[in-house]
């Protein structure tokens, strides 16, 4: 009888999958390029798994476990991540565009190059990703975790980062402009030469940011904390600086 492919076993859906894998535990599961498009894939054990390139597009993997996984260049468009574990996943060049990745579990994953664009990741963990030239315009961050991330020429024109911790991290020329930033924590956080003209400030707390060179043209900061920040080089006013910029 011929052996069942990983791809036809994880197509018997997650119950199954799940029980197959742990009686093979030292198996990688090898989907490469699988065409998993829709599939409904909630809770399944992917730890690991080889993805790159997979089509997953509008597929459910709610509460799933892609730990470790290589999703390279995948298709994710509009998947459903709420609440999965991608933890040390590498994503890079992925398509993620509108998912769903509310309090998805992305520590110390490598984004690079990812879109992210219009994807909701309102409470998700980022913390230590690496996030170079990442697109995250219009995309929902709103209390996400970005502390020590890499943010680096990362497009995140537009995007909602209310109350976001971006502690420490280094978004040095990344393109910021006409994104909210209400009550973000940026204590600390690298942004030079950063675009953020247009961006809300207010009640944002920028004490010890990195603000050489950065564009504030139209910025408001409105009660925002600037203490021992670095502005040099920066096209702010005195009327900004007394937040009294609207």
């Amino acid at each position: 009888m011929k052996e069942k492919t990983h791809l036809e076993i994880l197509k018997e859906g997650a119950a199954i999958w799940n029980t197959w894998r742990s009686q093979n535990p030292l198996q990688l599961p090898n989907l490469r390029r699988a065409d998993l498009s829709s599939a409904e894939l909630s809770g399944a054990d992917l730890r690991e798994a080889d993805l790159s390139e997979a089509n997953l597009k509008a597929a459910n993997l709610s509460s799933a476990n892609l730990q470790r996984a290589d999703l390279t260049e995948a298709n994710l468009q509009a998947a459903k991540l709420s609440r999965t574990n991608l933890s040390g996943a590498h994503l890079g060049e992925a398509d993620l565009s509108g998912a769903d990745l509310t309090e998805a579990n992305l520590r110390h994953a490598d984004l690079r190059m990812t879109n992210f664009s219009k994807a909701n990741l309102q409470g998700a963990d980022l913390s230590e990703a690496t996030l170079n030239e990442v697109d995250l315009s219009g995309a929902n961050l709103r209390r996400a975790d970005l502390s020590r991330t890499n943010l680096a020429e990362a497009n995140i024109r537009g995007a909602d980062l209310t109350e976001a911790n971006l502690s420490r991290a280094d978004l040095s020329e990344a393109d910021l402009s006409g994104s909210y930033l209400i009550e973000a924590y940026l204590v600390g956080a690298n942004l030079s030469k950063a675009d953020l003209s247009e961006a809300y400030l207010r009640k944002a707390d920028l004490s010890r940011a990195n603000l050489t060179g950065a564009n504030l043209r139209g910025t408001n900061l409105k009660g925002a904390d600037l203490s021992e920040a670095d502005l040099t080089g920066t096209n702010l006013t005195e009327t900004d600086l007394k937040g009294e910029h609207s």
